[in-house]
């Protein structure tokens, strides 16, 4: 009987993966204090169907995502995807298309089997010119709306300039709230249409 009933536990149970990089990788924070265990605190309390599996690594790039996302997925069987990479390929001057194109593949396999999908944009220091940060800026929405999906435009948004860390990059713990609201905000459509 024990085992029936756990049975239709895990059958209700819902995956969400975080498929990203050292911004969701808690870097240079205790990982207790990251957006992402946030979220899954939140959802402990507001939707305990959900739990939230972190496969974010410091310093991956779309081409290193798009390289394991397949594992990711069947090793996490996820329900919904949170997709947050981008930034260090930015940083390192990667070419727009072939962002564009990494990210693309990502999201198309993530959507196979009904599976859900948030991307998360990113902006570049103002230092990497115009021109490339506006082309940049741009690649996320020209995403979400190719392939029909949520978007966050920028997951930084209302961090505040002291709630960086030295680099100038990475977010401090205290500014992980205000993340964490900024894709729950676009999370929670997603949510709803997994209810049961």
């Amino acid at each position: 009987m024990c085992c029936l009933l756990s049975g239709v536990s895990g059958a209700q149970q819902q995956t969400i993966l975080v498929f990203g990089d050292s911004l969701s990788a808690a870097y240079g924070i205790p990982r207790a204090s990251g957006w992402v265990n946030l979220l899954q605190q939140e959802l402990q309390r507001s939707h305990p169907q959900y739990k939230v599996v972190n496969a974010s690594i410091s310093g991956e790039t779309t081409i290193g995502g798009r390289q394991r996302i397949a594992q990711a997925l069947r090793q996490h069987s996820p329900n919904i995807v949170i997709l947050e990479l981008g930034a260090n390929d930015g940083l390192r001057g990667t070419p727009i298309a072939d962002i564009e194109s990494n990210l693309s593949a990502i999201i198309q396999q993530s959507r196979q089997g009904n599976r859900k999908v948030l991307l998360v944009g990113i902006q570049l220091p103002p230092n990497y010119g115009k021109n490339y940060t506006d082309q940049f800026k741009a690649l996320f929405s020209r995403l979400a709306q190719r392939h029909h999906i949520e978007l966050v435009p920028f997951m930084l948004e209302n961090v505040l300039p002291d709630q960086f860390q030295a680099d100038n990059l990475h977010p401090i713990a205290s500014a992980q709230a205000q993340i964490l609201q900024t894709i729950l905000a676009k999370l929670k459509p997603l949510l709803k249409a997994h209810n049961f």
